[in-house]
């Protein structure tokens, strides 16, 4: 059976750059294998590897830069303040997707506010997916998602792309904000080509507006394209935002299947939550709805990947709140599952409101020696609540989750899972420890002071934000503020630092170094250490919200705030 480094080598060895130097390809193979991340060079995925774990090999990173000043009026540079800022870029108004860099071109989610094309000006509304020039900055093209006219139960105004597209050789993979999974030609028509199968795009945008201006240098190439929602019935609640991972030719994809705009009723259970799909043509390959009915709000997440045991697995995070393991290829044509994890107590309740004690997860599971990391989340706009942070061991089988639920009425069997409240003491429910669970370590937060009770900056609270490990340390921020610095093996903390802003945000760890983006706009940077730090090494504001992590790719550390994409060096200025 391969394993993740030879199906990575078999990927790398198509890369031109790569395909005349098999050892490097072998040496980053194998080192993605182990769970090493990609060394410095091109960051071609959320994540940077399938097993998500964003802690890039770089040196001389900086720790201080300064963006400069911007006129509110006409938008001018004001460089002359600005220190080791290589370039920026424009994006929309609202910007949550995180920037990929490959093959010299840099892809960042956002709206249209930058206005780049002539027939959609910046006054109307779409998702967009924009390409820059890795050297410079300079626009090259840009995919158009018109927003749906259902409205915001599926496509939120003013939100545009949120997830980070995957790029291997001169293909593209995303998810755009209309439920459609889309392969593009990472070169648009800067080829002279129109790749195909799907050859219309012209045509298509000119049927639509026969005034349009068609500037086909600027437009996205499309290879294929599968409309979820027409094709598979999904109905995904407020946008799709998953960032796609593959193994080989297998591309895999959460849905974002969820509720209706009251939040109550799921329009299609039934609906897929996960998929497989042939990354070179778009073909189902299989599905699964194991949320079904007990999705709570929405599924933003996005899968990892990883030979763990020595079996592929694909890591799916439920709307439910479980996180679900699939053997890769599937068998027979359809899902096979492996495991699955319930990463909320048993007894804790689902309301609307934000105040539930009861989550689903948004973060993306993190492979690392061969277990896996989560925490659990909501839609940011519910609110701060509590949290619950997860290492788990793969290599079990059914259900590995901590507890059991049984009912009083047949108490040597277990009952199923029932979506607000999987514990009803009330109705005779009640928990056992399952001698099958795969929890290794639970983090809840942690009575430091030994005063009986969680303080706030004792306490996991609900999070976005995917861990970093690295070194022996897991770090990782919560919606309230709070970063987070664990023993990976114990799941003990060493410390936590209120940043007193909301974090959306996930942490690079790399050059000996924790990058974290914040709601007010700054990046605190710390040391990558054990030990408490009274401040961090520095605070640096990036002008407006951060809602993105920071990448490194290439020697360089790209940040986007709300509306900027900034290529930051140490280079002085």
């Amino acid at each position: 059976m391969r394993t993740i480094g030879h199906l990575l080598m078999l990927a790398l060895l198509a890369t031109p750059a790569l395909a005349a130097d098999k050892p490097k390809a072998q040496s980053i193979a194998a080192r993605i294998e182990k769970g090493d991340q990609a060394v410095s060079g091109d960051w071609s995925q959320w994540g940077g590897g399938p097993q998500r774990n964003n802690t890039p090999e770089a040196g001389n990173l900086p720790a201080e830069w300064n963006i400069g000043g911007f006129d509110p009026k006409t938008g001018e540079w004001k460089k002359d303040q600005a220190r080791n800022i290589k370039w920026f870029a424009r994006l929309g108004s609202q910007s949550y997707g995180n920037p990929v860099v490959a093959n010299g071109k840099v892809w960042v989610g956002t709206n249209n506010g930058g206005g780049y094309l002539k027939r959609y000006p910046s006054s109307i509304d779409l998702g967009v997916l924009l390409c820059f020039s890795e050297a410079d900055g300079r626009f090259l093209w840009q995919h158009s998602s018109e927003k749906l006219p259902t409205g915001r139960v599926h496509d939120w105004p003013l939100q545009g792309i949120c997830c980070a597209p995957l790029v291997e050789g001169k293909r593209l993979w995303f998810v755009t904000s209309r439920g459609e999974v889309k392969c593009l030609d990472t070169e648009g028509f800067h080829d002279g080509r129109n790749n195909g199968p799907l050859t219309n795009e012209k045509e298509a945008a000119l049927k639509k507006d026969a005034k349009a201006e068609w500037e086909e240098e600027k437009e996205a190439d499309v290879i294929w394209e599968l409309d979820m929602m027409k094709e598979l019935g999904v109905s995904q609640h407020n946008m799709c935002s998953c960032s796609v991972t593959a193994a080989g030719d297998l591309l895999f994809v959460n849905t974002s299947n969820g509720v209706d705009e009251g939040h109550i009723n799921l329009p299609a259970p039934s609906a897929p939550s996960f998929l497989c799909l042939d990354k070179n043509t778009g073909k189902v390959l299989w599905t699964d709805n194991s949320p079904g009915t007990n999705v709570l709000h929405g599924q933003w997440s996005s899968p990892a990947y990883a030979t763990l045991g020595g079996v592929n697995q694909v890591l799916f995070a439920g709307g439910d709140g479980w996180l679900y393991s699939f053997q890769a290829e599937g068998k027979d044509g359809k899902a096979h599952l492996l495991w699955k994890f319930d990463c909320n107590p048993k007894k804790s309740k689902y309301t609307l409101g934000g105040r539930a004690d009861r989550n689903h997860l948004i973060a993306t599971p993190v492979v690392h020696d061969g277990l896996v990391y989560i925490g659990v989340g909501e839609d940011p706009e519910h609110g701060e609540g509590v949290g619950h942070l997860w290492c788990i061991d793969p290599t079990k089988r059914g259900d590995v989750s901590p507890e059991l639920v049984f009912n009083t009425k047949d108490p040597q069997k277990p009952i199923p899972h029932k979506r607000n409240q999987a514990c009803v003491e009330s109705d005779g429910d009640l928990t056992r420890a399952n001698p099958n669970s795969a929890a290794i370590w639970h983090y809840p937060g942690q009575d430091t002071n030994g005063n009986g009770k969680l303080e706030f900056e004792e306490t996991m609270h609900r999070t976005c934000g995917t861990v970093a490990i690295k070194d022996g340390l897991l770090l990782v921020a919560d919606f309230s503020g709070l970063v987070h610095c664990l023993d990976v093996i114990t799941g003990k903390p060493h410390w936590t630092y209120d940043m007193l802003a909301a974090s959306w945000a996930s942490p690079l760890i790399a050059d000996g170094k924790v990058y974290i983006g914040d709601e007010d706009g700054d990046i605190s940077i710390f040391e990558l250490s054990a030990a408490r730090p009274e401040q961090p090494l520095a605070e640096i504001n990036m002008g407006s919200s951060v809602y993105s992590t920071p990448i490194v790719a290439n020697g360089i550390l790209w940040i986007t705030n709300k509306d900027k994409l900034f290529a930051i060096e140490n280079k002085g200025k």
